[in-house]
This record gives C-alpha cells, sequence and structure tokens, in this order.
C-alpha cells in the first residue's frame, strides 16, 4: 500500500488516499479488513470466555482447598478432645481402684 495525494485538491477518504499494489481492489481489501476484525473479535471473545472459565475454577478450588483445611482443623480439635476425655476417664478409675485399695 502506497500512500497518494490527491489530484486537483479535492478531499479524499482515508482509503482514497492509498494507492493498493497487489491487483485487489478496495473493496475485496475493505472485505479482507472486516473478516480479519471479525475473527479478532470472535477469537477474543473465546479467550475471555477461556479466562473467566480458569478463573471460576481457581476461585472455586481456593475455597474447597480452604474448606477442608477447616474441616481439618475441626476434626483434630475433636478426635483431641475424645481421646483427652478417654485418657482423663482411665486416671479416674485408676485412680479410684487405687483408693479402693487404701481405704
Amino acid at each position: 500500500i502506497v500512500e497518494r495525494e490527491a489530484e486537483g485538491g479535492g478531499k479524499l477518504g482515508e482509503l482514497d488516499s492509498y494507492e493498493i499494489e497487489g491487483g485487489e481492489t478496495k473493496s475485496e481489501v475493505l472485505q479482507n479488513l472486516s473478516e480479519f476484525q471479525f475473527s479478532c473479535v470472535l477469537f477474543n471473545a473465546v479467550l475471555e470466555n477461556a479466562c473467566s472459565e480458569q478463573g471460576a475454577r481457581m476461585s472455586s478450588m481456593d475455597s474447597s482447598s480452604r474448606n477442608a483445611g477447616d474441616m481439618l482443623d475441626r476434626l483434630t480439635l475433636t478426635y483431641n478432645r475424645t481421646r483427652q476425655a478417654s485418657i482423663t476417664t482411665e486416671l479416674i478409675e485408676i485412680i479410684s481402684g487405687a483408693s479402693a485399695l487404701q481405704g
């Protein structure tokens, strides 16, 4: 594409101010450019969809990981309380048995 000046000082449109090399007409160039622009817009939409899906998956996995960590903390606390209650019960039985033998 080579830029050319208006003959006779008349106004030229954006595309009219260029001379097209390669045998394509202006309408073919416009058709190709519009198809290319449509392809770019469509590709951008597909990429945006993929990115938003990936973001949603990452957010979901982060939430699931946090929930699993909280559940593990609660289960550990329950296990430790149950174990402590069991040990306390055994100690009470041992002390009760020892005081029964003494007394």
